[in-house]
């Protein structure tokens, strides 16, 4: 903001004054003031340039915007009729308050100051905790990549000497004019003409600007060949002289070589021109008797056939089969698009039958039997035969799964995709360069849980690769990641995007054939480091659509040290907030909700809080457990601190810092600093999470580390993802007319915030399937038996009908609508969400109910029940390919450690016998009397997907699903948590509680009621 509105928090602004002070910090310091009159000026949420004056009387707090006008004065937003007063700066429009009778709820009384949340230590955080001074940020400049792609490449800055010609010409000015110049100058009042200093200094730093002169004229030297024969050998004379000189006449030779590169540049589109006319007007010349060699692009690698050895699974009343041989092999040819079914014999004669891919109806995987696969053929027109087979491994069966699902996509009728596959990686390379051979990173072989080597090779859809510390030039790093790719997949990956913090990178590399699936590219950084002005720690983020999905990638690196956890928490919260990526449209939501998948990733630096010599004996017997215990991130996760809703995939691998170099055997803890012995506990300090949407398809095939890079103290992680997208829909009965438009129908809303204002709310809704966003009126109805937690109520006059811009079924069940809960006064956002359509579809009244969060903290729950109306001749739809797949629903238990995965037609089915009612607000009670059988949940979930808890968990986890259903405040309808089993046994963490005074408060301790963890998951709302 410019003019005299503008506030810095220096001497000029009083300490009233916080800056980017979030709302619900701002009330909770308020609220520990405790007098009224007690008063802050924090920057606006809503309003970029504005302010908010926040003002505690009688225990509640008032807030007043503060608006600049067009000429940058400042005034206190009135209402209607009352007379503006402007100021020039914020000091003078307090100092005016200050006065009694101004219209303010109370007189400004007590100033509130800002909290000095800088620790002396953090001014030596830079990289690791290890580097005795910050680094200097990398330039554009690219560095020399002698060889071909597999051989090492260096680094853009290792010393004095070696380091890119812009951080080289920079160095050299600082330290000539500080330490040589002197020396220069005393020569020059000695009698000397020349200056011996600067020249060593000039030739020193102009050593990479020499080999890249070098390198291009190489390069137009064999086109001089080809265009201009008679000055071509001159050239290649003055290039073989220039390089054979050196010492005192290198200056000369560069400055010579330059003038040949100006020459050069200058003429050879205008000779290059004219011997392509005089080739072309040549009768005898054809594009095959060229001289130029044009080589067709490589097409992938077919996949070859590939056999799996089974048992077929007998059913102890089917007698008949008892005692007979019942191996068998399943051969999948994903090109020729068959499966062969092979029964094995001892004798010679061997029973088998061929299935085109049209044929096999769907795969079943036991969620009980982790190496189970049922498989539906189709023997006749309408008639199906199921066979249940025994496979060696867990791994064995999920490869045949996915060579099956490929097979299946690879021949679909479909033009575009219903599913892709996504590769995260994150690696801290530690400021060296890479070694020759990394492709074990990229096909996920090494320690964890690893795809099977039959599926290793088959490229990915998307590969998004984050490094931290990489000092090699960006197109030089990227043009190494893809012909490493290359080398496996004989495809040409596109980049997509690549951006930079300081050594931060992440790059996205597409298939050639989605290059034109994907748009609206984005790509953002924010420096966290000393101050939030350094870029040696942040993050960088890119984010896109494909088709009609939206993902967003964030790689960062964050504050170092083992205890630093309360500052890496501020690290993500900033991040969350500043990291401008996807739809501007959505900027009341923080990135966590713009997107159908996030994925965020990096060196996040979380340690182990355990003794040094307690985790190598823990680490030594591979007992991994007792770790993830006291992984801070972990801890500060179940604290609802960070990462509000995210999954992580269980960790099968030791820790992956901080290891010798060289070697993967022994970690090297101990750094011997002039403070004394540093000690960096062996920590998960690179991590993969990720958050989608409710109701979306995710599930993630393999979450590890390798065990063959050795040149960093961090090892490469890696995780694949099988991913649902939507493609551009194009409703085949055109668009919709007033005769056959969908609705979306709210009966009711009602929400808890947690909040001191005294304030009225309204809520908007947005969405892609939304011409704009629509706004509802004020509420209606609202309560307040505890302060701290107002409950609001819109009927449905205050509530506006949506109506989405396609009707179709297939389309709708899709989308998602975003809700932000704003308050009247300061049209300041108290809590977003995100609900599901296809959920919502019938003809019935259905419910929601869900959690709210702003910035990262959860700030309430929300509830109500709504209708999505949908012409019947629009309702017809599709299975998609990632249904094809499903868990069995006959079973019971769960994989450990994540959840098994369930068509999106059983839990759509499931929700609708859970959430339909006669009441509108009283859905969900009846379902908690099955808690005993694990089969209370909220909409969209089903009982199938939730493990038991533990024998000695049990009576615990009943009493308090008992105590946080039955509530008056919703009725006798669940929370908006339902219970979770925790890897790790039940947890207590901060939560939401009810009690029968239809209060609610966040009570530290109180046993917050959570859903599974997942790693394979249909989102819930």
């Amino acid at each position: 903001m410019a003019g005299g509105g503008v506030c810095s928090p220096g001497p000029g602004c009083g300490l009233w004054y916080h800056r980017d002070l979030s709302r619900a910090a701002a009330e909770e310091l308020l609220a520990r003031a405790g007098r009224d009159g007690s008063f802050l000026v924090r920057d606006s949420e809503s309003v970029s340039g504005a302010y908010a004056l926040c003002v505690l009387y009688q225990k509640h707090v008032h807030t007043y915007r503060i608006l600049p006008d067009e000429d940058d004065f400042l005034a206190v937003q009135t209402s209607q009729g009352v007379q503006v007063r402007r100021f020039k700066t914020l000091n003078e429009l307090i100092a005016s308050y200050l006065q009694p009778n101004q219209g303010l709820v109370s007189t400004l009384l007590y100033p509130v100051e800002r909290e000095d949340k800088k620790e002396a230590t953090e001014d030596k955080d830079y990289s690791d905790g290890e580097d005795d001074k910050p680094p200097l940020p990398p330039r554009s400049a690219s560095t020399s990549f002698p060889g071909s792609a597999g051989t090492c490449l260096s680094p853009v800055a290792q010393d004095g000497t070696a380091e890119s010609a812009a951080n080289g010409m920079t160095t050299m000015s600082h330290e000539y004019l500080k330490a040589s110049y002197v020396l220069d100058l005393e020569a020059v009042k000695a009698g000397a003409t020349t200056l011996p200093h600067l020249n060593k200094a000039l030739m020193t730093s102009c050593k990479k600007l020499n080999s890249e002169v070098d390198k291009v004229l190489a390069g137009l030297e064999i086109l001089s060949k080809i265009f201009d024969q008679q000055s071509s050998p001159l050239l290649t004379r003055l290039i073989q002289q220039a390089s054979s000189q050196g010492g005192d006449q290198e200056m000369e030779n560069l400055v010579m070589k330059l003038s040949v590169l100006k020459d050069l540049l200058s003429s050879m589109e205008r000779k290059a021109l004219k011997a392509l006319q005089e080739m072309s007007s040549c009768p005898s010349f054809t594009s095959q008797s060229s001289m130029f060699s044009h080589t067709a692009p490589r097409k992938a690698r077919n996949i070859p056939v590939q056999a799996f050895e089974v048992k077929l699974d007998v059913n102890l009343t089917d007698l008949t089969k008892i005692g007979k041989s019942q191996k068998y092999s399943l051969s999948v040819d994903v090109d020729g698009g068959k499966l062969v079914v092979l029964k094995k014999s001892k004798d010679t004669q061997e029973d088998w039958n061929t299935f085109t891919h049209d044929k096999i109806r769907q795969l079943i995987k036991s969620q009980r039997v982790h190496n189970k696969l049922g498989i539906v053929f189709e023997k006749e027109k309408d008639k199906t035969q199921r066979k249940d087979f025994i496979f060696e491994t867990t791994r064995k069966r999920e490869a045949f799964c996915q060579l099956l699902q490929l097979m299946k996509n690879k021949h679909s009728k479909q033009d575009e995709p219903d599913m892709i596959s996504i590769f995260i990686g994150t690696w801290n390379m530690g400021s060296a360069p890479p070694p020759k051979a990394m492709a074990s990173w990229l096909v996920s072989k090494g320690l964890g849980k690893t795809l099977d080597e039959m599926t290793v090779t088959i490229p990915h859809d998307i590969y998004v690769i984050g490094t931290q510390e990489n000092s090699v030039a960006d197109k030089e790093w990227v043009d190494f990641v893809r012909s490493t790719l290359k080398e496996f997949t004989d495809l040409d990956f596109k980049q997509i995007a690549m951006q930079t913090l300081w050594n931060i990178k992440i790059a996205v590399l597409v298939k050639p054939e989605h290059e034109n699936r994907i748009s609206h590219v984005i790509t953002s950084s924010v420096k966290t480091g000393i101050a939030n002005t350094l870029g040696n720690k942040g993050a960088v983020g890119v984010s896109f659509m494909f088709h009609g999905t939206s993902f967003g990638f964030v790689n960062c690196h964050l504050t170092s040290g083992n205890e630093k956890s309360a500052r890496r928490n501020q690290n993500y919260l900033d991040i969350l907030r500043l990291l401008s990526l996807g739809d501007k449209q959505l900027s009341s939501f923080d990135i966590s909700l713009r997107f159908t998948h996030l994925f965020w990733f990096g060196d996040l630096n979380y340690r182990l809080d355990m003794e040094l010599q307690d985790i190598l004996n823990y680490i030594n017997r591979k007992e991994l457990e007792p770790l993830q215990k006291v992984d801070q991130l972990n801890l500060e996760k179940e604290k609802n601190k960070i990462f509000l809703r995210f999954f992580e995939e269980e960790i099968t691998f030791p820790p992956t810092y901080r290891y010798e170099r060289g070697s993967r055997d022994m970690y090297a803890c101990h750094k011997q600093k002039p403070t004394g012995v540093r000690t960096n506990v062996p920590s998960w300090c690179d991590r993969i999470l990720w958050k989608s949407y409710p109701e979306t398809h995710i599930i993630c095939n393999s979450y590890g580390c390798t065990d063959d890079i050795v040149t960093s103290d961090h090892s490469p992680v890696f995780g694949t993802f099988e991913v649902g997208v939507t493609s551009q829909f194009v409703s085949k009965k055109g668009l919709s007319k007033s005769s056959d438009q969908a609705y979306i129908d709210f009966e009711n809303i009602e929400a808890i915030v947690k909040t001191a204002s005294r304030t009225k709310f309204f809520i908007e809704f947005y969405s892609t399937c939304l011409e704009e966003f629509k706004k509802s009126s004020e509420n209606d109805t609202q309560s307040s038996d505890n302060i701290n937690f107002p409950k609001v109520g819109w009927s449905s006059r205050q509530l506006p009908t949506l109506k989405p811009i396609l009707s179709d079924i297939e389309y709708l069940q899709d989308q998602h609508l975003l809700l932000t809960v704003k308050s009247v006064d300061g049209y300041e956002s108290y809590g977003e969400c995100c609900i599901a359509l296809k959920s919502m579809i019938g003809s019935t009244v259905q419910l929601f109910l869900t959690s709210l969060s702003h910035r990262g903290e959860e700030t309430g729950n929300i509830r109500g029940s709504m209708k999505v109306r949908v012409p019947a001749e629009r309702a017809g739809t599709r299975e998609r390919l990632y249904e094809w797949i499903r868990v069995d629903k006959d079973e019971t238990g769960a994989v450990k450690g994540k959840q098994g995965n369930r068509s999106t037609q059983d839990l759509k089915g499931n929700f609708k016998k859970v959430a339909t009612g006669e009441s509108s607000m009283t859905p969900l009670g009846k379902q908690c009397e099955e808690l005993d059988r694990g089969a209370c949940g909220p909409a969209g979930r089903t009982s199938a997907l939730l493990p038991a808890p533990a024998a000695e968990d049990r009576p615990r986890a009943k009493r308090a699903a008992q105590a946080y259903c039955m509530t008056p405040a919703w009725g006798t309808g669940c929370g908006a948590w339902a219970w979770r089993s925790m890897r790790r046994g039940w947890s207590t963490m901060a939560g939401m509680t009810w009690n029968s005074s239809d209060s609610v408060g966040f009570e530290p301790g109180s046993l917050a009621l959570k859903w599974p963890n997942p790693a394979s998951h249909i989102a819930e709302t």
